[in-house]
C-alpha cells in the first residue's frame, strides 16, 4: 500500500521517491465488520462503488512539483515536470507493466538512466495518487482495517478506523488512521507513522479540505496540518471520460485536456 510523503530526492531525475503502492480493488486481508461498514458508507457519499470503477482518467499535479494523466482501466500514466536543475523530462509509463520511456529536455533517455527514471515515476504515482485518492483504497487486498471508536475532533463527531497492512507495498510497516465524519461520511483528517520512524513518535496529521465532485466522484484539493501553516494541494485536478492518445505516447506537450470531454467538478 502506498504509504509515505516523500522519502528523499533523486539525483537522477529530481523525482521524489514514494515508499507506497496503490494495489487493485479487492476485498481487505483483514476488516473488522465495523470499520468495513464506515469504509462502505464513506465509498458511497464520494459516489459509489460504480462511479470509482467507471472513472478512466485522472489528471492533477501534486504539490506544484509534476503532473500526472493516468488511464485507470489499462495503466498508462505520463508523468512531466522539471529536475532540480530546472531541466523538462516526460516519462511514459505503464504501472501494470513498468514499462515506459523517459525523455529529458526533449530527448529519449537511454540505459539505466532511463530504468531509474521509470522507476522513480512508478514511486511517484503511487506516492501522489494515494494522497488524492487513499479513501477510495481502504479495503484493498493486504489493507487490515480497524474499527477505533468515535472520536471528538474540533467540535465534529468521528469514526476512527486504523490502517496496517501485510506484505504489500514498498512500506509494510506504516500505520495509518482516518478520522471519517459521521455527518458527511467524508474522511476529514489522516495521520500516519512511517515504519522507519520510532515507534513513540508522535504521528503526522493532515486535514482533507475542499471536497467536490469531480466528475462522479468526490475529492479532496487540500492538505493542511492542524495547527500549523503548513500546507499541500492536489491542483488542476480533472477527472476525464476521453483524452488525446498522445498523452501517452508522445513527449510533445498535450494542450489542454479540457478539449477532450472531461468531467468537470460541479
Amino acid at each position: 500500500m502506498p504509504r509515505r510523503l516523500i522519502a528523499k530526492a533523486l539525483a537522477s531525475a529530481s523525482l521524489l521517491l514514494a515508499a507506497v503502492s496503490l494495489a487493485p480493488p479487492g476485498a481487505a486481508a483483514e476488516s473488522s465488520p465495523q470499520a468495513g461498514a464506515v469504509a462502505d458508507s464513506m465509498l458511497q457519499a464520494m459516489g459509489g462503488p460504480a462511479a470509482w470503477d467507471g472513472t478512466h482518467f485522472i489528471h492533477f499535479t501534486f504539490a506544484g512539483r509534476r503532473t500526472h494523466t493516468w488511464d485507470k482501466w489499462t495503466g498508462r500514466h505520463r508523468l512531466e515536470g522539471k529536475t532540480k536543475d530546472g531541466e523538462p523530462y516526460v516519462v511514459l509509463d505503464n504501472i501494470n507493466t513498468h514499462d515506459g520511456t523517459a525523455y529529458l529536455n526533449g530527448k529519449q533517455v537511454e540505459g539505466d538512466k532511463a530504468q531509474e527514471m521509470v522507476k522513480n515515476a512508478y514511486a511517484a504515482w503511487v506516492n501522489d495518487t494515494y494522497w488524492l485518492l487513499m479513501p477510495y483504497k481502504m479495503k484493498d487486498p493486504g489493507v487490515n482495517l480497524g474499527y477505533e471508536g468515535q472520536d471528538q475532533v474540533n467540535g465534529k463527531s468521528y469514526d476512527k478506523l486504523s490502517l496496517t497492512f501485510g506484505q504489500v507495498g514498498l512500506t509494510p510497516g506504516d500505520h495509518y488512521w482516518a478520522w471519517i465524519n459521521r455527518d458527511t461520511h467524508l474522511m476529514d483528517r489522516w495521520a500516519y507513522l512511517l515504519q522507519d520512524e520510532p515507534r513513540d513518535k508522535a504521528p503526522t496529521a493532515w486535514q482533507w479540505q475542499g471536497w467536490q465532485r469531480y466528475g462522479k466522484i468526490m475529492l479532496a484539493p487540500m492538505r493542511a496540518q492542524p495547527g500549523g501553516d503548513k500546507k499541500l494541494e492536489l491542483s488542476d485536478i480533472q477527472v476525464l471520460d476521453q483524452v488525446p492518445d498522445k498523452v501517452f505516447t508522445s513527449p510533445e506537450p498535450t494542450g489542454s485536456l479540457a478539449a477532450a470531454a472531461p468531467a468537470k467538478p460541479r
